[in-house]
Protein backbone atom coordinates (compact mmCIF):
# COMPACT_ATOMS: atom_id res chain seq x y z
CA UNK A 1 0.00 0.00 0.00
CA UNK A 2 3.14 2.23 0.37
CA UNK A 3 4.39 1.60 -2.50
CA UNK A 4 1.48 2.23 -4.29
CA UNK A 5 0.71 5.61 -2.46
CA UNK A 6 4.80 6.43 -3.60
CA UNK A 7 3.96 5.57 -7.41
CA UNK A 8 0.79 8.08 -7.50
CA UNK A 9 3.06 10.88 -5.61
CA UNK A 10 5.83 10.25 -8.20
CA UNK A 11 3.09 10.52 -11.03
CA UNK A 12 1.56 13.15 -10.08
CA UNK A 13 4.78 15.16 -9.72
CA UNK A 14 5.73 13.86 -13.30
CA UNK A 15 2.69 14.93 -14.70
CA UNK A 16 3.21 18.62 -12.83
CA UNK A 17 6.54 19.27 -14.27
CA UNK A 18 5.53 18.08 -17.73
CA UNK A 19 2.42 20.49 -17.32
CA UNK A 20 4.58 23.04 -16.23
CA UNK A 21 7.04 22.82 -17.92
CA UNK A 22 5.21 22.33 -21.50
CA UNK A 23 2.94 25.67 -20.65
CA UNK A 24 6.12 27.80 -19.82
CA UNK A 25 7.82 26.54 -23.38
CA UNK A 26 4.32 27.13 -25.19
CA UNK A 27 4.04 30.89 -23.76
CA UNK A 28 8.07 31.76 -24.77
CA UNK A 29 8.11 30.04 -28.11
CA UNK A 30 4.95 31.29 -28.92
CA UNK A 31 6.12 35.41 -28.14
CA UNK A 32 8.80 34.24 -30.41
CA UNK A 33 6.33 34.55 -33.48
CA UNK A 34 3.63 35.47 -32.73
CA UNK A 35 3.95 39.87 -32.88
CA UNK A 36 4.85 38.84 -36.36
CA UNK A 37 1.17 39.66 -37.92
CA UNK A 38 0.73 42.17 -35.49
CA UNK A 39 3.85 44.25 -36.94
CA UNK A 40 2.07 46.49 -39.20
CA UNK A 41 -0.67 47.88 -36.76
CA UNK A 42 1.89 48.25 -34.52
CA UNK A 43 3.45 50.75 -36.64
CA UNK A 44 0.17 52.24 -37.63
CA UNK A 45 -1.07 53.03 -34.08
CA UNK A 46 2.58 53.73 -32.63
CA UNK A 47 3.77 55.20 -36.21
CA UNK A 48 7.17 53.02 -35.37
CA UNK A 49 9.74 53.14 -38.17
CA UNK A 50 10.84 50.12 -40.21
CA UNK A 51 13.85 49.95 -38.04
CA UNK A 52 12.02 49.92 -35.16
CA UNK A 53 9.34 48.02 -36.04
CA UNK A 54 12.88 45.20 -36.67
CA UNK A 55 13.66 45.94 -33.15
CA UNK A 56 10.85 44.66 -32.06
CA UNK A 57 11.29 41.30 -32.65
CA UNK A 58 15.17 41.56 -32.63
CA UNK A 59 15.05 42.07 -29.26
CA UNK A 60 13.47 40.25 -27.69
CA UNK A 61 15.87 36.98 -29.84
CA UNK A 62 18.70 38.77 -28.48
CA UNK A 63 17.83 38.97 -25.02
CA UNK A 64 16.48 35.42 -24.89
CA UNK A 65 19.67 33.40 -26.45
CA UNK A 66 22.54 36.35 -24.47
CA UNK A 67 20.74 35.19 -21.54
CA UNK A 68 20.27 31.59 -21.71
CA UNK A 69 23.29 30.48 -20.46
CA UNK A 70 23.78 32.71 -17.95
CA UNK A 71 20.21 31.28 -16.39
CA UNK A 72 20.92 28.10 -16.46
CA UNK A 73 24.09 28.93 -14.57
CA UNK A 74 21.92 30.62 -11.67
CA UNK A 75 19.73 28.13 -11.41
CA UNK A 76 21.97 25.16 -11.12
CA UNK A 77 23.63 27.53 -8.18
CA UNK A 78 20.48 29.30 -6.84
CA UNK A 79 17.66 26.38 -7.18
CA UNK A 80 16.48 25.70 -10.77
CA UNK A 81 12.15 26.17 -9.08
CA UNK A 82 13.12 29.60 -7.86
CA UNK A 83 14.96 31.45 -10.52
CA UNK A 84 12.28 29.71 -13.35
CA UNK A 85 9.70 31.26 -11.23
CA UNK A 86 11.08 34.63 -11.23
CA UNK A 87 11.30 34.15 -15.14
CA UNK A 88 7.63 34.01 -15.03
CA UNK A 89 7.48 37.26 -13.18
CA UNK A 90 9.90 38.97 -15.50
CA UNK A 91 7.98 37.22 -18.33
CA UNK A 92 4.67 38.54 -17.19
CA UNK A 93 6.15 41.98 -16.18
CA UNK A 94 7.37 42.63 -19.66
CA UNK A 95 4.26 41.41 -21.46
CA UNK A 96 2.16 44.25 -19.26
CA UNK A 97 4.93 47.14 -19.97
CA UNK A 98 4.44 45.18 -23.65
CA UNK A 99 0.78 45.70 -23.77
CA UNK A 100 0.86 49.43 -21.68
CA UNK A 101 3.44 50.78 -24.08
CA UNK A 102 3.14 54.20 -25.19
CA UNK A 103 5.19 54.42 -27.90
CA UNK A 104 8.11 52.44 -30.03
CA UNK A 105 11.22 52.54 -28.00
CA UNK A 106 8.80 51.65 -25.04
CA UNK A 107 7.68 48.51 -26.74
CA UNK A 108 11.37 47.72 -27.88
CA UNK A 109 12.74 48.21 -24.14
CA UNK A 110 9.49 45.62 -22.77
CA UNK A 111 10.32 43.28 -25.37
CA UNK A 112 13.95 43.12 -24.08
CA UNK A 113 12.62 42.37 -20.45
CA UNK A 114 9.90 39.45 -22.22
CA UNK A 115 13.03 38.07 -23.69
CA UNK A 116 15.42 37.97 -20.63
CA UNK A 117 11.99 36.51 -19.17
CA UNK A 118 12.12 33.98 -21.65
CA UNK A 119 15.50 33.07 -21.02
CA UNK A 120 15.50 32.11 -17.37
CA UNK A 121 12.30 30.10 -18.21
CA UNK A 122 12.99 28.07 -21.73
CA UNK A 123 16.45 25.62 -20.37
CA UNK A 124 14.97 25.90 -15.87
CA UNK A 125 11.74 24.40 -17.53
CA UNK A 126 13.86 21.51 -19.00
CA UNK A 127 15.92 21.11 -16.73
CA UNK A 128 13.11 20.34 -14.12
CA UNK A 129 11.04 18.38 -16.26
CA UNK A 130 14.26 15.77 -16.77
CA UNK A 131 15.11 16.16 -13.27
CA UNK A 132 11.30 15.19 -12.61
CA UNK A 133 11.43 11.99 -15.07
CA UNK A 134 13.11 8.71 -14.43
CA UNK A 135 15.51 8.73 -17.58
CA UNK A 136 13.44 5.34 -18.82
CA UNK A 137 10.73 8.21 -19.61
CA UNK A 138 12.54 10.58 -20.91
CA UNK A 139 11.23 9.66 -24.30
CA UNK A 140 7.05 10.25 -23.66
CA UNK A 141 7.99 13.33 -21.57
CA UNK A 142 9.86 15.14 -24.86
CA UNK A 143 7.59 13.86 -26.87
CA UNK A 144 4.84 15.69 -25.31
CA UNK A 145 6.78 18.49 -24.23
CA UNK A 146 7.96 18.92 -27.99
CA UNK A 147 4.73 18.74 -28.94
CA UNK A 148 3.78 21.74 -27.42
CA UNK A 149 6.44 23.86 -28.63
CA UNK A 150 6.01 22.57 -32.02
CA UNK A 151 2.39 23.88 -32.00
CA UNK A 152 3.27 27.26 -30.70
CA UNK A 153 5.51 28.09 -33.21
CA UNK A 154 3.06 26.79 -36.19
CA UNK A 155 -0.15 28.66 -34.27
CA UNK A 156 1.99 31.78 -33.24
CA UNK A 157 1.66 33.65 -36.71
CA UNK A 158 -2.64 32.49 -36.68
CA UNK A 159 -3.06 33.54 -33.21
CA UNK A 160 -1.10 36.98 -33.82
CA UNK A 161 -3.48 37.70 -36.57
CA UNK A 162 -6.85 36.56 -34.80
CA UNK A 163 -6.50 38.87 -31.51
CA UNK A 164 -4.84 41.87 -33.62
CA UNK A 165 -8.19 41.31 -35.86
CA UNK A 166 -10.88 40.30 -33.66
CA UNK A 167 -9.36 42.69 -30.44
CA UNK A 168 -6.02 44.46 -30.48
CA UNK A 169 -2.70 44.23 -30.86
CA UNK A 170 -1.91 45.11 -27.60
CA UNK A 171 -3.96 41.72 -26.26
CA UNK A 172 -1.45 39.36 -27.98
CA UNK A 173 0.51 40.56 -24.73
CA UNK A 174 -2.13 39.99 -22.04
CA UNK A 175 -2.66 37.24 -22.60
CA UNK A 176 0.66 36.14 -21.22
CA UNK A 177 0.18 38.40 -17.42
CA UNK A 178 -2.58 35.60 -16.09
CA UNK A 179 -1.02 33.13 -16.96
CA UNK A 180 2.33 33.67 -16.33
CA UNK A 181 0.79 34.80 -12.99
CA UNK A 182 -1.50 31.84 -12.39
CA UNK A 183 2.26 29.23 -12.91
CA UNK A 184 4.27 30.94 -10.69
CA UNK A 185 2.66 29.44 -7.44
CA UNK A 186 1.67 26.74 -9.22
CA UNK A 187 5.36 26.21 -9.83
CA UNK A 188 6.39 27.03 -6.17
CA UNK A 189 4.08 24.43 -4.65
CA UNK A 190 4.16 21.41 -7.37
CA UNK A 191 7.27 21.18 -8.52
CA UNK A 192 10.19 19.57 -6.90
CA UNK A 193 13.16 22.24 -6.40
CA UNK A 194 16.51 20.81 -7.77
CA UNK A 195 19.79 22.27 -8.20
CA UNK A 196 23.45 21.55 -9.71
CA UNK A 197 26.85 20.72 -8.15
CA UNK A 198 26.97 23.69 -5.40
CA UNK A 199 29.95 24.91 -7.12
CA UNK A 200 30.84 29.06 -6.69
CA UNK A 201 29.50 31.13 -10.03
CA UNK A 202 31.98 31.01 -12.96
CA UNK A 203 31.72 34.90 -13.42
CA UNK A 204 34.14 35.34 -16.09
CA UNK A 205 33.05 32.60 -18.09
CA UNK A 206 29.25 34.15 -17.67
CA UNK A 207 30.58 36.96 -18.63
CA UNK A 208 32.79 35.95 -21.79
CA UNK A 209 29.79 33.34 -23.13
CA UNK A 210 27.11 36.24 -22.86
CA UNK A 211 29.66 38.86 -24.41
CA UNK A 212 29.74 36.21 -27.39
CA UNK A 213 26.10 35.16 -27.61
CA UNK A 214 25.91 39.30 -27.74
CA UNK A 215 27.87 39.47 -30.90
CA UNK A 216 27.19 36.57 -32.89
CA UNK A 217 23.30 37.01 -32.30
CA UNK A 218 23.92 40.81 -33.13
CA UNK A 219 25.95 40.13 -36.31
CA UNK A 220 23.02 37.81 -37.00
CA UNK A 221 19.87 39.55 -37.17
CA UNK A 222 21.76 43.05 -38.52
CA UNK A 223 23.04 41.46 -41.59
CA UNK A 224 20.45 41.72 -43.90
CA UNK A 225 19.20 45.38 -43.11
CA UNK A 226 22.98 46.71 -42.26
CA UNK A 227 24.95 44.81 -45.15
CA UNK A 228 26.75 41.79 -44.18
CA UNK A 229 30.10 43.44 -45.33
CA UNK A 230 29.20 46.81 -43.37
CA UNK A 231 31.59 47.59 -40.12
CA UNK A 232 28.96 46.58 -37.66
CA UNK A 233 28.15 43.49 -38.66
CA UNK A 234 31.32 41.97 -39.95
CA UNK A 235 32.79 43.48 -36.32
CA UNK A 236 30.59 42.01 -34.32
CA UNK A 237 30.73 38.70 -35.42
CA UNK A 238 34.42 38.85 -35.59
CA UNK A 239 34.22 40.29 -31.71
CA UNK A 240 31.68 37.40 -30.72
CA UNK A 241 33.99 34.43 -32.51
CA UNK A 242 36.84 35.30 -30.41
CA UNK A 243 35.00 35.64 -27.42
CA UNK A 244 33.98 32.40 -28.23
CA UNK A 245 37.60 30.83 -27.96
CA UNK A 246 38.16 32.64 -25.18
CA UNK A 247 35.44 31.45 -23.04
CA UNK A 248 36.48 27.78 -24.46
CA UNK A 249 39.96 28.47 -23.22
CA UNK A 250 38.33 29.74 -19.89
CA UNK A 251 36.73 26.91 -19.18
CA UNK A 252 39.28 24.40 -20.09
CA UNK A 253 41.79 26.14 -17.26
CA UNK A 254 39.08 27.38 -14.50
CA UNK A 255 38.46 24.87 -11.77
CA UNK A 256 34.90 25.27 -11.54
CA UNK A 257 33.47 26.00 -15.29
CA UNK A 258 29.93 26.81 -16.44
CA UNK A 259 30.18 24.90 -18.95
CA UNK A 260 32.77 22.04 -18.20
CA UNK A 261 34.35 20.96 -21.60
CA UNK A 262 34.08 17.18 -20.70
CA UNK A 263 30.70 17.43 -21.89
CA UNK A 264 31.54 17.84 -25.52
CA UNK A 265 33.36 14.41 -25.53
CA UNK A 266 29.98 12.53 -25.68
CA UNK A 267 29.14 11.87 -29.34
CA UNK A 268 25.85 12.42 -27.68
CA UNK A 269 25.94 15.63 -26.77
CA UNK A 270 27.87 17.12 -29.46
CA UNK A 271 26.41 15.99 -32.08
CA UNK A 272 23.23 16.79 -30.60
CA UNK A 273 23.67 20.31 -30.07
CA UNK A 274 25.38 20.71 -33.73
CA UNK A 275 21.98 18.95 -35.25
CA UNK A 276 19.63 21.15 -32.94
CA UNK A 277 21.39 24.28 -34.09
CA UNK A 278 20.58 23.61 -37.80
CA UNK A 279 17.39 21.76 -37.34
CA UNK A 280 15.99 24.87 -36.11
CA UNK A 281 17.90 27.11 -38.81
CA UNK A 282 15.85 25.38 -41.03
CA UNK A 283 12.43 24.84 -39.41
CA UNK A 284 12.53 28.78 -38.25
CA UNK A 285 14.36 30.78 -41.55
CA UNK A 286 11.06 27.93 -43.71
CA UNK A 287 8.24 29.46 -41.02
CA UNK A 288 9.64 33.29 -41.18
CA UNK A 289 9.34 33.14 -45.01
CA UNK A 290 6.45 30.81 -45.62
CA UNK A 291 3.93 32.65 -43.29
CA UNK A 292 4.97 36.06 -45.81
CA UNK A 293 4.15 34.08 -49.08
CA UNK A 294 1.22 33.46 -48.09
CA UNK A 295 0.70 37.10 -48.15
CA UNK A 296 2.69 38.74 -50.46
CA UNK A 297 2.87 36.00 -53.14
CA UNK A 298 -0.41 34.10 -51.97
CA UNK A 299 -2.55 37.78 -51.33
CA UNK A 300 -3.90 35.98 -47.55
CA UNK A 301 -4.61 38.52 -44.48
CA UNK A 302 -2.26 37.54 -42.18
CA UNK A 303 -5.49 35.46 -40.36
CA UNK A 304 -5.45 33.51 -43.11
CA UNK A 305 -1.63 32.87 -43.86
CA UNK A 306 -1.58 31.85 -39.87
CA UNK A 307 -4.63 29.07 -40.68
CA UNK A 308 -2.89 27.92 -43.56
CA UNK A 309 0.28 27.23 -41.23
CA UNK A 310 -1.79 24.96 -39.45
CA UNK A 311 -0.75 21.58 -41.24
CA UNK A 312 2.74 22.39 -40.01
CA UNK A 313 1.43 21.90 -36.17
CA UNK A 314 -0.71 19.41 -36.43
CA UNK A 315 1.80 16.15 -37.29
CA UNK A 316 4.11 17.53 -34.24
CA UNK A 317 1.29 17.77 -31.80
CA UNK A 318 -0.35 14.36 -32.84
CA UNK A 319 2.99 12.25 -33.53
CA UNK A 320 5.55 13.88 -31.16
CA UNK A 321 4.37 12.16 -27.64
CA UNK A 322 4.42 8.97 -29.90
CA UNK A 323 7.60 9.68 -30.93
CA UNK A 324 9.03 10.36 -28.09
CA UNK A 325 7.93 6.66 -26.34
CA UNK A 326 9.12 5.30 -29.50
CA UNK A 327 13.16 6.39 -29.00
CA UNK A 328 12.61 5.10 -25.40
CA UNK A 329 12.45 1.42 -27.06
CA UNK A 330 14.68 2.28 -30.36
CA UNK A 331 17.24 4.83 -29.51
CA UNK A 332 17.05 8.42 -30.85
CA UNK A 333 19.69 7.95 -34.01
CA UNK A 334 16.98 6.33 -36.12
CA UNK A 335 14.08 8.77 -35.36
CA UNK A 336 16.26 12.26 -35.78
CA UNK A 337 17.97 10.84 -39.12
CA UNK A 338 14.74 9.94 -40.47
CA UNK A 339 12.88 12.71 -39.27
CA UNK A 340 15.38 15.34 -40.69
CA UNK A 341 15.32 13.52 -43.88
CA UNK A 342 11.51 13.56 -43.70
CA UNK A 343 11.62 17.76 -43.20
CA UNK A 344 14.32 18.16 -45.97
CA UNK A 345 12.34 16.34 -48.53
CA UNK A 346 9.01 18.34 -47.53
CA UNK A 347 11.15 21.99 -47.67
CA UNK A 348 12.10 20.68 -50.99
CA UNK A 349 8.74 19.91 -52.61
CA UNK A 350 7.80 23.10 -51.22
CA UNK A 351 10.20 25.16 -53.00
CA UNK A 352 9.38 23.44 -56.25
CA UNK A 353 6.37 24.26 -56.38
CA UNK A 354 6.05 27.68 -55.15
CA UNK A 355 4.72 30.29 -57.59
CA UNK A 356 2.33 33.19 -57.35
CA UNK A 357 -0.64 30.66 -59.07
CA UNK A 358 0.12 27.57 -56.74
CA UNK A 359 -2.90 26.15 -55.57
CA UNK A 360 -3.16 26.07 -51.65
CA UNK A 361 -3.89 22.16 -51.78
CA UNK A 362 -0.30 21.41 -53.29
CA UNK A 363 1.05 22.81 -50.20
CA UNK A 364 -0.43 20.67 -47.86
CA UNK A 365 1.17 17.53 -48.47
CA UNK A 366 4.84 18.77 -48.33
CA UNK A 367 3.63 20.59 -45.23
CA UNK A 368 2.64 17.02 -43.55
CA UNK A 369 5.33 15.59 -44.55
CA UNK A 370 7.88 18.38 -43.25
CA UNK A 371 5.61 18.39 -39.70
CA UNK A 372 5.82 14.42 -39.40
CA UNK A 373 9.91 14.94 -39.72
CA UNK A 374 9.50 18.13 -36.99
CA UNK A 375 7.81 15.71 -35.19
CA UNK A 376 10.06 12.85 -35.41
CA UNK A 377 13.17 14.55 -34.47
CA UNK A 378 12.57 17.20 -31.78
CA UNK A 379 12.14 14.67 -28.74
CA UNK A 380 14.30 12.16 -29.46
CA UNK A 381 17.03 15.50 -30.04
CA UNK A 382 16.05 17.00 -26.69
CA UNK A 383 15.88 13.78 -24.72
CA UNK A 384 19.87 12.53 -26.21
CA UNK A 385 21.37 15.70 -25.21
CA UNK A 386 19.65 15.90 -21.87
CA UNK A 387 20.31 11.80 -21.43
CA UNK A 388 24.17 12.31 -22.25
CA UNK A 389 25.51 13.86 -19.70
CA UNK A 390 25.48 13.11 -15.64
CA UNK A 391 22.32 14.00 -13.95
CA UNK A 392 24.17 16.99 -11.69
CA UNK A 393 25.03 18.73 -15.65
CA UNK A 394 21.52 18.77 -16.54
CA UNK A 395 21.10 22.36 -16.00
CA UNK A 396 24.58 23.15 -18.23
CA UNK A 397 23.38 20.70 -20.85
CA UNK A 398 19.86 21.93 -21.74
CA UNK A 399 21.45 25.48 -21.34
CA UNK A 400 23.56 24.99 -24.24
CA UNK A 401 20.91 23.32 -26.02
CA UNK A 402 18.54 26.47 -25.59
CA UNK A 403 21.48 28.50 -26.66
CA UNK A 404 22.30 26.40 -30.06
CA UNK A 405 18.24 26.67 -30.56
CA UNK A 406 18.28 30.24 -30.28
CA UNK A 407 21.55 30.45 -32.19
CA UNK A 408 20.47 28.61 -34.63
CA UNK A 409 16.94 30.43 -35.30
CA UNK A 410 19.02 33.59 -35.54
CA UNK A 411 21.32 31.96 -38.28
CA UNK A 412 18.57 30.41 -39.90
CA UNK A 413 16.69 33.58 -41.09
CA UNK A 414 19.74 35.57 -41.72
CA UNK A 415 21.11 32.56 -43.92
CA UNK A 416 17.61 32.44 -45.77
CA UNK A 417 17.13 36.54 -45.93
CA UNK A 418 20.29 37.19 -47.60
CA UNK A 419 19.41 33.76 -50.40
CA UNK A 420 15.83 35.75 -50.38
CA UNK A 421 17.38 38.84 -51.07
CA UNK A 422 19.73 37.71 -53.87
CA UNK A 423 17.44 36.20 -56.15
CA UNK A 424 14.13 38.44 -55.30
CA UNK A 425 12.56 41.57 -53.25
CA UNK A 426 8.36 42.01 -51.97
CA UNK A 427 8.51 44.35 -54.98
CA UNK A 428 5.41 42.08 -56.67
CA UNK A 429 4.34 38.47 -55.79
CA UNK A 430 6.42 37.18 -59.11
CA UNK A 431 9.87 38.67 -57.38
CA UNK A 432 9.08 37.70 -53.94
CA UNK A 433 8.32 33.67 -55.18
CA UNK A 434 11.81 34.19 -57.13
CA UNK A 435 13.40 34.99 -53.63
CA UNK A 436 10.69 32.01 -51.87
CA UNK A 437 12.26 29.13 -53.90
CA UNK A 438 15.79 29.48 -53.30
CA UNK A 439 15.41 30.11 -49.83
CA UNK A 440 13.28 27.13 -49.00
CA UNK A 441 15.59 24.98 -50.65
CA UNK A 442 18.40 26.87 -48.59
CA UNK A 443 15.83 25.51 -45.33
CA UNK A 444 15.92 22.13 -46.97
CA UNK A 445 20.09 22.05 -47.04
CA UNK A 446 20.47 23.06 -43.40
CA UNK A 447 17.91 20.24 -42.83
CA UNK A 448 19.66 17.70 -44.74
CA UNK A 449 23.13 19.36 -43.14
CA UNK A 450 21.44 18.51 -39.50
CA UNK A 451 20.87 14.56 -40.54
CA UNK A 452 24.38 14.35 -41.68
CA UNK A 453 24.99 15.64 -37.89
CA UNK A 454 22.74 13.78 -36.94
CA UNK A 455 24.37 10.41 -37.98
CA UNK A 456 27.01 10.86 -35.38
CA UNK A 457 24.61 10.41 -32.57
CA UNK A 458 25.43 6.68 -32.52
CA UNK A 459 23.22 3.95 -32.12
CA UNK A 460 21.77 2.94 -28.86
CA UNK A 461 18.84 1.07 -27.03
CA UNK A 462 17.62 2.35 -23.70
CA UNK A 463 16.73 -0.24 -21.31
CA UNK A 464 13.01 -1.36 -20.44
CA UNK A 465 11.52 0.81 -18.68
CA UNK A 466 11.99 0.05 -14.91
CA UNK A 467 8.99 -2.00 -12.69
CA UNK A 468 6.96 0.90 -11.06
CA UNK A 469 8.69 0.58 -7.76
CA UNK A 470 11.86 0.89 -9.26
CA UNK A 471 10.93 4.54 -10.60
CA UNK A 472 10.28 5.57 -6.81
CA UNK A 473 14.21 6.71 -6.39
CA UNK A 474 14.21 8.82 -9.82
CA UNK A 475 12.24 12.13 -7.37
CA UNK A 476 15.11 12.63 -5.01
CA UNK A 477 17.52 12.76 -7.59
CA UNK A 478 16.18 15.90 -8.40
CA UNK A 479 17.61 17.05 -5.07
CA UNK A 480 20.83 16.14 -5.76
CA UNK A 481 23.37 18.83 -5.13
CA UNK A 482 21.33 20.45 -2.13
Amino acid sequence: MVTTSRQAAVTRAQGWALALSSLASFMVVLDLLVVATALNTIHRDLGASMGQLEWTVNAYTLAFAVLLMTAAAVGDRFGRRRVFAIGLGVFAAGSAACALAPGASALIAARTVQGAGAAMIMPLALALLNAAVPPQRRGWAMGIFGAVTALAAVVGPMLGGAITQGIAWQWIFWVNVPIGLLAIPLALRRLEESYGPRAPLDFPGLALVTSAALGLVWGLVRGSSAGWASPEVAGTLVAGGLLLVAFVGWELRTRAPMLPMRLFASRGFSAGNAAVFLWNASLTGAIFFMAQFQQVSLGQDPLGAGLRLLPWGAAPFLIAPWSGRLADRIGERPLVVSGLLLQAAGFAWIATVASPQVAYPALLAPMIISGTGIALALPALTKVVVSSVPAGDIGKATGVFSTMRQLGAAFGVAILAAVFAAAGSYASPATFSNGFAPATFAAAGLALAAALAALALGSRRNPAPAAPAELTPALPQARAGR
